[in-house]
């Protein structure tokens, strides 16, 4: 009896050891291949400005309240509150001990679209990788290029202040197996280079849905409410709904967007406020044609 109780519990031992090497390599971090980031030449630092301003870098991580040449002093520690504890946006300035300048195109490239550190840690995804994976490898490349031109910060941004559990980075793997996808957030006809070009920005490095789009209990987002919009992770009030049924913008044109996000003002001469504020500047930074585009996408989505 007692030869056949060793042999259960070293059975279980096996398979509870087999269970977690298979979570384990499930749920490891998982950066691409070397060669996604190897033959992409020269950045276009040009294009890469665009993609900085697209991307809205300046509203996480450059100082609250920063205006011109200061907002492009990227020393982080910008608070991120939300429901799993406050974020503190970190140092990405090409300084070499502070900042990411002693980075590799390949571990800025890992961090963007799969969320994983310079050490091979899992990121948490305050930082929006989940956007950034539908983001190119060349504008990864010219984006990187540019920021390598930015003024050095030698500011150390604070820990994160998160209770248990959610302080186990290794949990996060869990998170990216359920969430991390580079597939549209919606199926749209691209055939029309405006809208592709549209979706693009929104759904990549516009990274709208992360404050647009409601979330579940893990913070994932919730499937079939794509942009319908979302509580204030800061605590106050809601971020609107920008699909086609919204009762606040619904009812504008596409010219009527276009126009909000060069100027701040609405088709009834309102400013724009908010959070939205530092959104608006980065897009008025942009070309026309890149505003039309998103507008020409946010147009066209399944009204919520």
């Amino acid at each position: 009896m007692r030869r056949r109780t060793n042999r259960l519990l070293s059975s279980l031992v096996l398979l509870i050891l087999a269970s977690a090497s298979v979570l384990w390599w499930l749920t490891k971090p998982s950066p691409w291949d070397e060669t996604q980031w190897q033959g992409l030449g020269q950045p276009d630092i040009a294009n890469g400005e665009q993609v900085f301003w697209a991307g809205g870098c300046t509203g996480c991580h450059a100082a609250p309240g920063a205006e011109d040449d200061r907002r492009l002093v990227l020393g982080g520690g910008r608070p991120l509150k939300s429901p799993f504890g406050t974020f503190h946006a970190p140092n990405i300035s090409p300084d070499e001990t502070a900042g990411i300048g002693g980075w590799t195109l390949a571990e800025f490239g890992n961090a963007m679209t799969r969320g994983v550190g310079k050490d091979g840690e899992h990121l948490y995804p305050s930082f929006p990788y989940g956007s950034y994976a539908r983001m190119t490898a060349e504008d990864i490349n010219d984006l990187w290029g540019f920021l390598q031109t930015l003024p050095k910060s030698s500011d150390i941004a604070p820990p994160h202040e998160l209770p248990f559990p959610y302080n186990i980075r290794l949990a996060l793997g869990g998170w990216k197996l359920l969430y991390l996808t580079d597939d549209p957030r919606v199926a749209l006809d691209t055939a029309d280079p405006k809208l592709a070009r549209g979706q693009y920005l929104v759904e990549g490095p516009g990274h709208c849905g992360e404050c647009h789009t409601p979330r579940d209990a893990l913070g994932g987002f919730e499937p079939g409410r794509w942009l319908a919009g979302a509580p204030n992770p800061e605590g106050e009030g809601r971020i609107p709904n920008i699909t086609p049924g919204s009762k606040s913008i619904g009812g504008w044109s596409e010219s009527d967007i276009a126009s909000y996000l060069e100027t701040g003002f609405t088709p009834d001469f309102d400013t724009v406020g908010g959070s939205m504020v530092e959104v608006q500047k980065n897009m008025a930074k942009l070309p026309a044609a890149d505003r039309e585009a998103i507008a020409a996408y946010l147009k066209a989505l399944p009204p919520l």
